[in-house]
């Protein structure tokens, strides 16, 4: 899409000192409406050339807290920077250059003629976290890698829920929000041209859903939101006879069925298994690369693709190996065929479109489903019907204690439900009270500003995304479940109005 053809009102970066999570879908929709490819025009690669690629994420993310000096909410990494003698604090500088970094080494790599490639998920607490801290230095670099066209043909961004929300256990209703927040606020800080360019989503926790109903919702809700593919883990999918991937080095479309059996579909490239910081950060995609040869795609031969994504500044080995290891490779691969022939680096949507240029579309892609399906439709029959699945799921748990409708992410060690039903709970009633309190409000006539505009609105949707922030299950209980507890009654007051103007604004 070009600038010419979007909207010429640009979205303020900030109102009354909160992110821009919503007011602007028209602008938004407008934004992602072509389906023109976005990283073609400016490829300098050849499937022809390549006999196998990688492509390597970077997750950056921190949460916001209610930890300030008066108890205002603020980004844990400015809480790292205010109290550096606790526990990991230290890294707090590090962990700020972490995220800044790429804006220097992909205009150094591209500058020395090298073909990099990297693609980066900011979670929006994290992006919000910077414009709160007064962080422009952070977020120039990055403003270089999403909008300078020198640059912006080597990285690509990919779009994830707002508040790092799990999906699986996040309210249906709420899956919509997360995403939509997130557009909102990437088009605020970068622009809605740079947005225009977002196709892929990378879900918090690598968390796929696997109950048919909520893994459909997820899919129906990324396709209505302009998304094209999304990133998955391989142990979360399965094929739909229910055995493990064989080919997950090509990209699969992901089949979903709801209890109804209605179905939807969307691309999904395969992160294959493995220890995710230390494998990216000394660029073993690239080496793994190395071993594999075309492959047949329908009725064509293709390159592979090793897909491969990471915390990008947690551990030792990220924060400190990944530079040298990163700069190296392109470096090597330059001198052997410029990085672009033989073994590439692509990105997701930039692979996807050679696919689609040669003629391999996603109607050739192997068909995969989430993880266990195959089992709950084996013992469902030809029954429909939420009953009839409830019932089904409860069968194959009493048969097997193993089996789960919690979905699967990064690893399969921990449960982002039991043991947190103090978490989950409020989670639940401020998701209701949210949607009862503003289906009644816009049903009522105001001349003002849209609802979603407004600032009432807009400070109860961010507690309420806030809440369901992964953290706060992740550390066990203690002080992270307490801070979970302080933004779930801050959102009942905001709702009932009851808020201390003194914290709201």
């Amino acid at each position: 899409m070009t600038s010419a053809t979007l909207p010429s009102t640009p979205i303020p970066p900030l109102q009354d000192g909160l992110p821009i999570l919503s007011g602007w879908d028209a602008a938004i929709d407008a934004a992602l409406a072509s389906d023109a490819p976005v990283f073609l025009p400016h490829t300098n690669l050849a499937l022809d050339d390549v006999s196998a690629g990688f492509a390597i994420a970077l997750h950056m993310h921190q949460p916001t807290i209610p930890a300030g000096a008066k108890g205002e909410l603020i980004n844990h990494l400015q809480y790292m920077f205010e109290h550096p003698y606790e526990g990991d604090n230290h890294n707090a500088g590090p962990f700020a250059y972490c995220y800044a970094r790429l804006g220097d080494f992909i205009p150094e790599l591209v500058n020395q003629g090298c073909n990099p490639r990297v693609m980066l998920d900011y979670s929006g607490t994290l992006l919000w976290g910077f414009q709160h801290m007064g962080r422009q230095d952070i977020l120039e670099k990055l403003r270089r890698l999403a909008c300078n066209p020198t640059y912006q043909p080597y990285v690509e961004w990919l779009g994830t829920c707002w508040g790092h929300a799990v999906v699986p256990s996040t309210p249906i209703p709420d899956l919509k929000l997360h995403i939509r927040a997130w557009q909102h606020h990437f088009a605020a800080i970068f622009g809605l041209e740079a947005l225009s360019r977002v196709r892929g989503f990378s879900p918090p926790e690598m968390h796929l859903p696997n109950h048919p109903d909520v893994l459909y919702a997820f899919v129906k809700t990324l396709k209505d939101c302009g998304y094209r593919w999304l990133l998955v883990q391989e142990h979360t999918v399965e094929t739909p006879e229910g055995q493990g991937i064989s080919q997950p080095h090509l990209p699969h479309r992901l089949v979903s069925r709801n209890a109804q059996g209605e179905t939807a579909d969307i691309t999904v490239l395969i992160k294959t298994q493995g220890s995710d910081t230390k494998l990216v950060a000394q660029m073993q995609p690239y080496w793994e690369a190395k071993t594999l040869q075309p492959q047949t795609l329908g009725a064509a031969t293709v390159p592979p693709l090793v897909t491969q994504i990471s915390d990008g500044e947690n551990g030792g080995v990220m924060m400190n190996e990944f530079p040298s290891a990163f700069m190296r490779s392109w470096h090597e691969m330059r001198e052997q065929g410029g990085g672009r022939c033989g073994v590439v680096a692509f990105n997701g949507t930039e692979y996807l479109e050679l696919l689609a240029a040669a003629g391999v579309d996603s109607s050739q892609f192997p068909v995969c489903q989430a993880v266990g399906q195959h089992r709950l439709w084996q013992k469902m029959g030809d029954q429909v019907g939420p009953e009839a699945m409830a019932a089904a799921i409860q069968e194959l748990r009493t048969e097997d204690n193993r089996f789960s409708m919690e979905g699967g992410s990064w690893t399969n060690d921990r449960s982002w439900v039991q043991g947190y039903a103090n978490i989950m709970g409020p989670m639940e009633r401020l998701s209701t009270e949210f949607h009862r309190t503003m289906a009644r409000q816009s049903s009522i006539p105001d001349g003002s500003e849209p609802l979603e505009r407004q600032y009432r609105y807009r400070n109860a949707l961010l507690h309420h995304l806030l809440l369901q922030t992964s953290c706060f299950r992740y550390w066990g209980q203690g002080a992270w479940t307490d801070y979970a507890q302080e933004i779930y009654q801050r959102g009942q007051a905001i709702l009932t109005h009851d808020f201390p103007a003194s914290i709201e604004r």
